[in-house]
């Protein structure tokens, strides 16, 4: 960067150097030929007024005039002046007086020292007056301004790529910690924050942006070995079941019940089967979910569209053996609500509400399917005893253990942990929200309610806008 720099401002610095040179010389030039022309202009209107004496008056900067008649001859000249050879040719001399333009002469040649500015001017009867003024104080003048620029360039040009490599070594020093930090992080595989630098500039954005990733790397990471170490805990019982009780098996065989022990390790094996297929079920919804936030069209919007209020009450009737009657009622009479999904995904989200709810409910369970505006909302209630507020959030997390009358305790309470978190991650899948809330605040048992909205279905033609309220 500092080279590419340099070489760019030494083409600056040499091109403003000579556009400084020629500016100066021009108007040096300039100035010296407006010289001559005035001594030649003055006596020109002395001849017009038949008033030039003789020697001709020179005025001051110029150092010779002559008069040419209308042969060429010079036939009146200043004193000191060569009266034989005209400092410029008739030609060169009426070329001048048309075009005003002063011409460089070498004065040696006439007697003269150093380089002259020649001007001619006509006068009445065809003369023609040339003045001739030295050139020596401009030509000083650019000797002085180049001998400056020669030595003064090259010392101006190490003093700013001095400043500019200071510059870029000071905007890089920061990548370059980022870029150790980073190497560390490598190096070490441990997500840290990389150091900021207090210049409030890009880098710093660069620095910020990056620290954001890393955080949500470390997150990911965490929330991945949480979700190792759950995944394990919760297959080393049934593990540790089947083993035992095939183990006990084999050691007293004669005394065995193998019935019971084929149901036992049968059931063992369907708990590990169902913990495997949830695992799975998580794992294609994070992928519909990812889709979803970074593609355009969503996995909701492609699949078919599911009737939630038909799909309700079908779900409502396989619990009429359940401990409590399940109740589907539809908000707004029996009218489809649509909604955009896959249906089995749904129907696994309501069966996980309803058996929760079940499990925990005293008398009854609600199930309430209503629109929105442009959402579908249902409600699952229950008059069971509720989770804390401050666990209500956590009760979506993975292999979820709660301390209240709705932990996991025993093979009674429940499963693994993953019912509302495949109800959650199925809702964001479809482009919506899952929450709980009390079913009824006011009451001596508020109950629970989890409360699900998702996106109706687009009607042909049109889209919906699907962001959440």
């Amino acid at each position: 960067m500092t080279i590419t720099a340099a070489a760019g401002l030494l083409a600056a610095i040499v091109a403003a150097d000579l556009l400084l040179f020629n500016a100066l010389r021009i108007s040096l030039t300039r100035s010296v030929d407006d010289s001559a022309r005035q001594g030649a202009t003055e006596v020109a209107a002395l001849i017009d007024a038949n008033r030039l004496p003789d020697p001709v008056p020179v005025a001051a900067g110029t150092i010779t005039i002559q008069v040419l008649d209308k042969s060429g001859q010079i036939v009146d000249v200043s004193p000191g002046a060569d009266r034989l050879v005209p400092l410029l040719t008739p030609a060169q001399a009426a070329s001048s007086a048309r075009s005003g333009q002063a011409i460089l002469i070498d004065g040696p040649q006439f007697g003269m020292p150093s380089l002259l500015r020649a001007a001619a001017v006509a006068a009445d009867d065809g003369h023609l007056v040339i003045a001739a003024v030295p050139y020596s104080s401009a030509g000083d003048s650019l000797s002085v301004v180049a001998k400056a620029l020669v030595f003064g360039t090259p010392l101006l040009f190490l003093l700013f790529t001095g400043a500019i490599w200071l510059a870029v070594g000071s905007t890089l020093r920061p990548i370059g910690e980022l870029r150790r930090g980073a190497a560390r992080v490598t190096d070490t595989g441990v997500p840290r924050d990389l150091p900021v630098p207090e210049a409030r500039d890009e880098v710093r954005s660069l620095a910020l942006t990056l620290n954001d990733m890393l955080s949500r790397l470390a997150a990911a990471q965490q929330r991945q070995r949480d979700l190792v170490s759950d995944t394990a805990h919760e297959l080393r019982s049934p593990i540790a079941s089947i083993r035992t009780q095939l183990e006990v098996a084999l050691d007293h065989p004669d005394g065995q019940d193998w019935l019971e022990t084929a149901r036992d390790v049968h059931a063992d094996t369907l708990r590990l089967a169902r913990l495997a297929e949830d695992l799975l079920l998580l794992a294609r919804l994070d992928e519909r979910a990812d889709a979803a936030r970074t593609g355009p069209a969503s996995a909701a919007h492609a699949s078919a569209a599911v009737d939630l209020t038909a799909l309700t009450v079908a779900i409502a009737g396989r619990y009429a053996a359940a401990r409590v009657p399940v109740v589907a009622e539809a908000s707004g009479g029996a009218a489809a609500c649509l909604v955009a999904g896959d249906g089995d995904s749904l129907d696994r989200l309501l069966v996980n509400l309803v058996d929760n709810a079940v499990r925990y409910a005293k008398s009854q369970v609600t199930v309430t399917v209503r629109a929105d505006g442009e959402w579908a909302v249902l409600d699952v209630a229950d008059d069971g005893p509720g989770i804390p507020a401050a666990d209500r959030e956590r009760a979506f997390e993975r292999f979820a253990r709660l301390d209240d009358a709705r932990s996991r305790d025993g093979e009674q309470a429940g499963g693994a942990g993953l019912g509302l978190a495949i109800v959650r991650a199925t809702a964001q899948a479809c482009g919506g929200t899952a929450h709980l809330e009390p079913a009824a605040p006011d009451a001596e048992r508020p109950g629970m309610r989890a409360v699900v909205r998702v996106p109706l279905a687009s009607p042909p033609g049109g889209r919906r806008d699907v962001s959440p309220a």
